[in-house]
């Protein structure tokens, strides 16, 4: 297979988007940690599938969602690019019987772990990516649905902190990017920061893959 990139591709390289993570893992574990899974998804609980499936969850950090729906009996692959916090997650969360992968968008190649899932979680993610690492992202992610599977993103809203790499992604941006491939959106909502940054708030949204769909990919 060659290694030159077709006409109009583009070489995404590493992923930009865990700069700052790896110095920080240790303090981050500890502020993952601090609010649980029912609290950060409270607005969307109810459209998390009821029976056991398979669900991804991208940039698990410590694995704290992960485990919560795990423990709710579904099957979970955790994708965590930065090793400190995969490490830390391992430790932390050793009898989940989650599955750890290291992955990153807008690629997530999931050599070990293929799709289709029941849902896919990016929580606190999207604001990572550029325009067309998030027009790429959301492409595989509809890949990777089921019909009717959902998508939960967390939007980050307010300054970017030092030494991180962020954009601004409105949600009204992220619902018509989703409609391009086949994803329509069941739940919008908006919450303070469960930190207790001012400065900060976050946009929870489910998008829904089309039960016949046929955009394109």
């Amino acid at each position: 297979m060659s290694d030159q990139l077709a006409p109009g591709e583009r070489d995404f390289g590493p992923a930009r988007g865990t700069v700052g993570y790896a110095e920080t893992a240790d303090a981050l574990a500890v502020q993952y940690e601090e609010v649980t899974f029912d609290e950060v998804h409270r607005d969307v609980l109810h459209l998390v599938p009821a029976e056991p499936g398979r669900i991804l969850d991208v940039g698990a950090g410590t694995g704290r969602d992960a485990t919560a729906l795990a423990a709710r009996g579904h099957s979970v692959v955790a994708v965590e690019p930065t090793a400190e916090l995969r490490a830390h997650g391992r430790r932390i969360h050793a009898d989940s019987g989650i599955a750890w992968a290291d992955d990153t968008l807008p690629h997530l190649t999931l050599n070990r772990h293929p799709g289709p899932f029941d849902a896919v979680f990016t929580t606190a993610v999207w604001m990572h990516l550029d325009v067309e690492e998030r027009r790429h992202a959301m492409a595989r992610i509809a890949a990777l649905l089921v019909p009717d599977g959902r998508f939960f993103l967390n939007l980050r809203h307010g300054p970017v902190p030092d030494g991180r790499h962020m954009f601004a992604v409105s949600a009204a941006e992220t619902v018509e990017l989703g409609n391009t491939y086949g994803l329509h959106t069941v739940h919008r909502s908006e919450r303070p920061d469960l930190h207790g940054r001012d400065s900060v708030r976050w946009t929870s949204l489910v998008l829904q893959m089309n039960a016949a769909d046929t955009s394109p990919r």
